[in-house]
This record gives structure tokens, C-alpha cells and sequence, in this order.
């Protein structure tokens, strides 16, 4: 059975399919996984967090596209949230390093260094956790050589035939100028090449196979 090989991109209300790949290195630098302010028991599903109201509802540059998953929203979550096997599955992480931890074990700030050829950055996000773990918000913690902002989400919702939907929302803000409708195109390509690669890693190591 094959699961969302054409995975839906809005952006400013319309609807993109999926019509190139970025390579991995570039996607992550934008972004990979997610956000964090408070300790993961003091919100609830809904993310009850002050931060998230005036971060990604307000942002009028936003992008978001999902994929549907074949494992379980558990499964998905102890992936996004393995900061330190990034390496691991994605080329242009270098090096993870968890500087802070809530109480329960998960990651608050997360330092990456990327080096993905003419676009290396470093750089560190601060993550929050729905009490499910169904959502995880990021935001850049400190400007850095390549971004001036930074505001993400991942939203993991369960089907009825076991698999999960995941919606990857995110917004940048670079520190180099660029035009609005190749910064759009851009975001678009490198969360495609996000998701499918948390896909394939998901599902090789869900026991599922990879789908595509």
C-alpha cells in the first residue's frame, strides 16, 4: 500500500502538490524538527502555551504541508523528538547537542550545527510539547548567521487504519534578503524533503518499510 507520495502544500490558502525535492542538507537548514518554552506537564494537547499566541497564529508568511505516516503517532513522536540521532538520517546535521532538559526527560533548547555546503549555520531551538507529545512548537532561541527567526510545528493526528498525518508548519525569517515568491517555493521544497525523510526513517525503523 503506498501513503501520500504527493504530499499537499499550502501557502497564502492555496494548495501546491508536490512538483520537486530539495536535498536533505538544504531542508534541514531551514529547519528540521520543532519548539519549546514551558515544562512539558504544564501544557495540555492543545498546547495551553503564552508563546504560541504570538508566534505561528500571527505570522502571515507561513507555510504548511503534511504527509501521512505509516506508524502509529507515538512511534512518529519518539523520532521528531531523538534530537541526538539526527546525524544519523540527515546529512547536513554535523553535530546535536541538548543543552537543557524539562523534568520528564525531553528536550527545552537544542543546539545544531549544519554544514551543508554554501549553507552552514549553527544554531540552537527552544522546543514545547503538547502533554500527548500530538504537537511540538520550536522557536529560534538567538539570531544566527543565517536566520533571524525561526517559528515551527509539527502536529501528529492518528488515522483509523493505524497510520498518523503529520502537518509541518513553519515560517523564517532570513538574514539574507530574498524575494518573496522564491522564499515560498524554497520553503515548500525543503519540507517536502523534511517529511519524506522523516518518513523513510520512521518507517525503516517502525519495522513498516519505507512506502515509496
Amino acid at each position: 500500500m503506498r501513503f501520500c507520495d504527493a504530499p499537499i502544500v499550502t501557502i497564502a490558502g492555496t494548495e501546491y502538490s508536490r512538483t520537486s525535492t530539495l536535498p536533505t542538507s538544504l531542508a534541514v537548514w531551514l529547519n528540521l524538527p520543532v519548539r519549546a518554552g514551558q515544562r512539558r506537564s504544564d501544557v495540555g494537547p492543545a498546547l495551553r502555551s503564552p508563546r504560541r499566541t504570538g508566534s505561528l497564529p500571527t505570522m502571515t508568511d507561513t507555510s504548511t504541508q503534511s504527509i501521512t505516516i505509516a506508524a502509529t503517532p507515538e512511534r512518529v513522536a519518539e523520532v521528531i523528538t531523538d534530537f541526538r540521532s539526527y546525524p544519523d538520517w540527515v546529512s547536513a546535521v554535523k553535530e546535536v547537542e541538548v543543552v537543557e532538559e524539562y523534568e520528564d526527560g525531553y528536550a527545552s533548547q537544542v543546539r545544531f550545527v549544519l554544514d551543508a555546503g554554501m549553507a552552514a549555520d549553527e544554531y540552537t531551538l527552544r522546543y514545547e510539547y503538547a502533554e500527548d507529545i500530538s504537537r511540538v512548537e520550536w522557536s529560534l532561541v538567538a539570531p544566527s548567521k543565517m536566520q533571524k527567526r525561526q517559528d515551527g510545528s509539527y502536529d501528529i493526528a492518528a488515522n483509523d487504519d493505524g497510520t498518523s498525518t503529520v502537518t509541518y508548519t513553519l515560517a523564517v525569517e532570513l538574514s539574507v534578503a530574498m524575494l518573496g515568491m522564491f522564499k515560498r517555493k524554497a520553503e515548500k521544497m525543503i519540507m517536502d524533503s523534511a517529511l519524506k525523510d522523516l518518513k523513510r526513517r520512521v518507517e525503516a525503523t517502525s519495522g513498516a518499510g519505507a512506502s515509496e
